[in-house]
C-alpha cells in the first residue's frame, strides 16, 4: 500500500496545473467555478500529498534502504550516446514538504475568495485569471519538491519564476501620484530580472556538473563516488569542483531567497495581491532557495571544511541582522514582514552553513506557516483599513475629502491604530502569528529557531559536522542572537502602531472584520503556528528522527542538536527583551500622530534604514543606469556604424545591381523576346484579317475554290494510279 501511494506521488504538481488549464480554456468567465476548480486541483494535491508523507513518516525503513530514498523514472530524454532519466522522488525531505506547501496553498486560495473581493462589486476584472496564476504557481513549487532530477527542478523553479512576475505585477495598470514609488508592474519586472541573476548563475552550475558527472539524477550525482570524484578534481587551482558547483548553486538560492545582495526584490514584491505575497514568503517561491541547498545538500559537504559552508553562513547570518535593522524602520505593513522573511530566510541559510540541516528544515516548515498567516493577517487588516476609509470618505463633505481619497496609503501603519477591536479576529491570530515569529515559548518558532541557536551554540563549543569550525559557529549564534532582538522589536512594534490604542484615522475608526473565508485560514493557521513546534520538542522530536532518516551525508547521520536549556532562556530573554523595549516605546503611550518617536533620536541612522540603506538607489546608479548607457551606446553603435553604412550600403548595392541587370538583361532579352513574340503575333493577325471582307460572294468563291480542291485532290488520289499504269508510268 505505501508504494502504491508513493508511485502516485507524480499527480501532485498535475492537480493544480489542470485546474489552471482549464481554467485558462473554459471557466475563466465564470468567477465561481473558477475558483471551485482551483480549490479543487490545490486540495486534491493537498490530500495526495498528506498521503504521502503520513506514510513516508513511518514507512521508509521499508523501502530501499539504506538511502530510505523511493525514485521511479517516468521517461528518459536522448542526450548523444546517454540519455537523462526524469521521474519523482519520495524521501523524508519531499515528504515534510508536502505536508507544507499544498495546505498552506490551500488556506491561502480559500482566503483569496475574499480577497479578492468575490459577490461585492468591487470584485477583481481579472478575477478567474488570478486563480489560474496561482494554480501555477502552486504547481510550480510541488513539481520542484517531487523532482528526482536538476532538469525537471529547474523548469519548475523556473515556473515560479514566471508566475512570480505575473502575480508581483497583477495590477499593472496600477499608478500612484507619488513618481517615487515603485509601481506594481515595475516591482513584477524588478523581481523577474533580479532573480534571473541568480538563476543563470544556477544554470551554469548544472551544465558543470553534468559535464562532469554525465547525470543530473540526484541518485547519481549524490552517490558516494560520485561526491568523491568531485571532491578530488579541480576546477582551477585548489578549488576543487564540489566547491565550485556548490557556490554556483547557492548562487541560484541568494536570487530565489532574496540573500544579500539579491535582496532588494522582495520588499519590492509587496506590490502584488496579499495572496501572493503569502504564496512568495511562506508556501512556494522563497522556500525554494532554501530546498535546493537542502537537498543538494551533500554536494556543499563533499570537501570537509570548503570555502562553500563558509560562504553560506556568512550569507545568511549577515542577511538575517541586515535586513532586521531594516525592518526597523519601514511603516508599510507587509514591507515590515518582506524584511522579516528575509531575515528569516538568513536563519535558514546560516544554519545550513554551519551543517545545522535538520534545524533549518525544521524552521523552514514552520516558519511557512506563521508567516503565511502574519501575511494574509496583514491583508485583512489592509482591506478592512480600505473598507473603512472608503465607508468615512462616502460620508465626507467638501473637497478635502476627494483629496484624501488620493492620497490614502491603506498599507501604513502610521494610519491604523485600535484594530484590535475593530477586527478581533485578524488582531488575535495576528498576534499568535508575531508571538510564533519572534520565538516565544511555546509557540512553534520557539522550538525551531531555538533549535538553530544551540546548534550554532554547540557548534562554537565542540566544533560543527564536515569540517565547520568553531569561530563560524560563535559568529552565527551572536548575529542571530542580535536579530532575534531585532525581530521582537519590529513584530512588536508593527502590533503595537496596528493594534493598540486608539485609531489615528477615520479609515481605522470604521475599518470592518473580514469575511469568513479570510478569517477562517487565519484561524487554522494560527492553530499551527501554536502547535506544530510540538514536533520538534525534546520529548516528542518525531521531526528531528524522520528528516535524519535520510540526512544520511558521507555516512555521517545528521541527527539534531540537544536541547539546550541555557541557550532557550538566553534566546526568550532576548526576544522578551524586544518586545518590552517595542512596547516602551510604542505600547505604554500609543501614538496619536503619525510620527515614528524613533525618528528624532536616531537622526540620521534611522533616514538610512528607512531608505533601505540606500541600496536601490546604488543598484540603479552602479548597475541600472550604466546598463542603460551601454544599451543606448550599443544601439547608437548599430544603428550608425552597422544599419546605417552596411545595411543601407547594402540597399544601394542592391538597387545598383538590380538597375544594371535591367539594361543588360531585362531590356534586350526578356523585353526582346517578348516584344518580339508580340510582332509575330500582330503580323499574323494582320495578314489573317484581310481574309475577313464581309462580302458573302468572297466566301462564296472561297467555299468553291474549297470544295474543287478537296474534289480534285480525291479524284486524282483515286483515279491517278490507273492513269499513270495506262499510260505506262505506273
Amino acid at each position: 500500500m505505501t508504494e502504491t501511494f508513493f508511485n502516485l506521488t507524480w499527480l501532485i504538481p498535475l492537480f493544480p496545473l489542470a485546474a489552471f488549464a482549464i481554467i485558462v480554456l473554459w471557466t475563466n468567465r465564470h468567477r465561481l467555478l473558477s475558483t471551485w476548480i482551483a480549490w479543487i486541483g490545490i486540495g486534491l494535491a493537498w490530500i495526495l500529498g498528506w498521503i504521502v508523507f503520513f506514510q513516508a513518516w513511518g514507512g521508509f525503513e521499508e523501502l530501499t534502504p539504506p538511502t530510505h530514498k523511493y525514485p521511479v523514472p517516468l521517461f528518459s530524454i536522448p542526450t548523444g550516446t546517454t540519455s537523462l532519466n526524469l521521474g519523482f522522488q519520495v524521501d523524508t525531505l519531499t515528504g515534510v514538504m508536502l505536508f507544507m506547501v499544498p495546505f498552506v496553498c490551500l488556506m491561502i486560495f480559500i482566503y483569496s475568495k475574499g480577497y479578492m473581493n468575490y459577490g461585492t462589486k468591487d470584485v477583481d476584472p481579472r478575477y478567474s485569471r488570478f486563480f489560474a496564476y496561482i494554480s501555477l504557481f502552486a504547481c510550480g513549487m510541488l513539481g520542484l519538491v517531487v523532482s528526482d532530477n536538476f532538469l525537471t527542478l529547474f523548469v519548475f523553479w523556473e515556473i515560479m519564476g514566471l508566475c512570480s512576475y505575473l502575480l508581483i505585477g497583477f495590477w499593472f495598470d496600477k499608478t500612484y501620484p507619488d513618481p517615487k514609488r515603485i509601481t506594481p508592474k515595475e516591482a513584477g519586472l524588478k523581481a523577474f530580472l533580479t532573480t534571473r541573476v541568480g538563476d543563470v548563475i544556477m544554470l551554469a552550475g548544472m551544465l558543470l556538473l553534468y559535464s562532469q558527472v554525465g547525470s543530473l539524477t540526484f541518485s547519481d550525482v549524490f552517490s558516494q563516488e560520485t561526491l568523491e570524484q568531485l571532491a578530488h578534481t579541480y576546477a582551477w587551482g585548489n578549488v576543487p569542483w564540489a566547491t565550485f558547483i556548490a557556490l554556483l548553486f547557492f548562487g541560484g538560492a541568494v536570487g530565489k531567497s532574496a540573500q544579500f545582495p539579491l535582496h532588494v526584490w522582495l520588499p519590492d514584491a509587496m506590490e502584488g495581491p496579499t495572496p501572493v505575497s503569502a504564496l512568495i514568503h511562506a508556501a512556494t517561491m522563497v522556500s525554494a532557495g532554501v530546498y535546493l541547498v537542502a537537498r543538494s545538500f551533500p554536494l556543499f559537504v563533499a570537501v570537509e571544511g570548503g570555502s562553500q559552508l563558509a560562504v553560506v553562513a556568512f550569507i545568511g547570518a549577515f542577511t538575517a541582522i541586515f535586513s532586521s535593522t531594516i525592518a526597523v524602520a519601514q511603516n508599510d505593513i507587509k514591507r515590515v514582514l518582506a524584511y522579516s522573511t528575509i531575515s528569516q530566510l538568513g536563519y535558514m541559510i546560516a544554519a545550513l552553513g554551519i551543517g545545522a540541516y535538520v534545524a533549518a528544515v525544521f524552521h523552514l516548515i514552520t516558519h511557512a506557516f506563521f508567516k503565511a498567516l502574519l501575511f494574509m493577517g496583514s491583508g485583512s487588516v489592509i482591506h478592512g483599513v480600505e473598507h473603512g476609509h472608503h465607508h468615512s470618505h462616502h460620508h465626507a463633505t467638501g473637497p478635502e475629502g476627494h483629496e484624501e481619497e488620493g492620497e490614502f496609503d491603506a498599507n501604513d501603519m502610521m494610519n491604523m491604530g485600535g484594530l484590535l477591536r475593530r477586527m478581533p479576529v485578524t488582531g488575535w491570530t495576528f498576534i499568535v502569528g508575531a508571538l510564533a515569529l519572534t520565538g516565544i515559548f511555546p509557540w512553534a518558532g520557539f522550538w525551531s529557531k531555538d533549535e538553530i541557536l544551540a546548534d550554532a551554540w554547540k557548534t562554537f563549543q565542540e566544533g560543527g559536522h564536515f569540517g565547520v569550525t568553531a569561530n563560524w559557529g560563535f559568529f552565527v549564534w551572536l548575529l542571530l542572537t542580535i536579530a532575534a532582538f531585532l525581530t521582537a522589536f519590529y513584530t512588536g512594534r508593527q502590533i503595537f502602531l496596528t493594534f493598540a490604542g486608539k485609531p489615528r484615522t477615520a479609515a481605522a475608526e470604521h475599518a470592518p472584520e473580514s469575511v469568513p473565508s479570510m478569517t477562517w485560514p487565519l484561524v487554522i493557521l494560527a492553530a499551527f503556528a501554536t502547535l506544530l513546534g510540538l514536533a520538534g520538542t525534546p520529548w516528542a522530536n518525531q521531526f528531528f528522527e524522520m528528516i535524519g532518516e535520510s540526512a544520511v551525508i558521507l555516512g555521517e547521520r545528521l541527527a539534531h542538536g540537544e536541547f539546550n536549556l541555557v541557550i532557550a532562556l538566553v534566546s526568550s530573554g532576548v526576544a522578551l527583551a524586544g518586545w518590552v523595549v517595542a512596547w516602551l516605546i510604542y505600547g505604554f503611550r500609543p501614538l496619536t500622530v503619525p510620527v515614528d518617536p524613533l525618528r528624532r533620536p536616531l537622526g540620521p541612522i534611522y533616514t538610512l534604514l528607512e531608505n533601505k540603506y540606500y541600496f536601490d538607489e546604488i543598484y540603479q546608479a552602479g548597475i541600472v543606469r550604466p546598463a542603460i548607457r551601454l544599451a543606448q551606446a550599443c544601439y547608437t553603435f548599430d544603428d550608425k556604424v552597422v544599419i546605417d553604412p552596411i545595411v543601407d550600403g547594402v540597399g544601394r548595392f542592391g538597387r545598383w545591381l538590380s538597375d544594371w541587370l535591367r539594361r543588360a538583361v531585362d531590356n534586350p532579352i526578356v523585353d526582346g523576346a517578348v516584344n518580339g513574340v508580340g510582332r509575330v503575333t500582330t503580323w499574323f493577325g494582320e495578314f489573317m484579317r484581310a481574309t475577313q471582307t464581309g462580302k458573302v460572294q468572297n466566301y462564296l468563291l472561297v467555299a468553291a475554290v474549297t470544295v474543287f480542291l478537296l474534289v480534285a485532290l480525291y479524284v486524282f488520289r483515286t483515279y491517278l494510279p490507273d492513269w499513270l499504269s495506262a499510260l505506262g508510268l505506273g
